[in-house]
């Protein structure tokens, strides 16, 4: 009787043993998305944080699109994050859905300059040359305008026009 009771016992003892080993490496074994979930906890302790104390407001939605563009620029150098505006202008492009004036353009001190006209295009044939200043879509004023926007403004349907005031080495032209 006492060798079933040693026996007894002792399973106990392993089986109690085993399941607290198992209980503890369970436990010191962290959940595979426990880290990840950390440091999205800190991501957004330091946006709060840059939201709350930053010299100047930041626009959360600007600071958390390019976060997101960082993190996927780091992967390789073909990927990259895009807004739905941003995706919608790149899928305008490689569909060649689009009409525009055919320019390439950069802003530079608070106005539009055009960077080269393409060949062929609307722009090529109305004369405005690499170096050109936009000044006015329309009536409108460019000045201050968002790259992003003009090239907007820029773009419509095949066939639709816009007027152009151009600035040239000081000389001053309508397209």
């Amino acid at each position: 009787m006492r060798k079933y009771f040693l026996i007894g016992a002792s399973a106990f003892v392993l089986g109690a043993g085993s399941m607290a080993y198992v209980s503890l490496s369970a436990r010191a074994t962290p959940e595979p998305k426990a880290q990840t979930y950390h440091m999205l906890e800190l991501f957004g302790d330091v946006l709060d944080t840059v939201d709350r104390q930053y010299v100047t407001p930041v626009d959360d939605k600007k600071l958390i699109e390019s976060a997101l563009d960082g993190m996927l620029t780091s992967l390789d150098p073909h990927s990259n994050y895009l807004n739905a505006e941003a995706f919608s202008d790149m899928q305008d492009q490689t569909r060649g859905e689009y009409g525009g004036l055919g320019i390439e353009i950069t802003s530079e001190d608070g106005v539009i300059k055009v960077i080269s006209p393409i060949d062929g295009t609307p722009a090529a044939r109305a004369g405005i040359l690499t170096g050109d200043l936009i000044v006015r879509f329309d009536d409108q004023p460019v000045q201050g305008m968002t790259l992003a926007d003009a090239i907007a403004r820029m773009r419509g349907e095949p066939g639709t026009t816009i007027k152009l005031l151009i600035r040239r080495a000081g000389v001053i032209a309508s397209s």
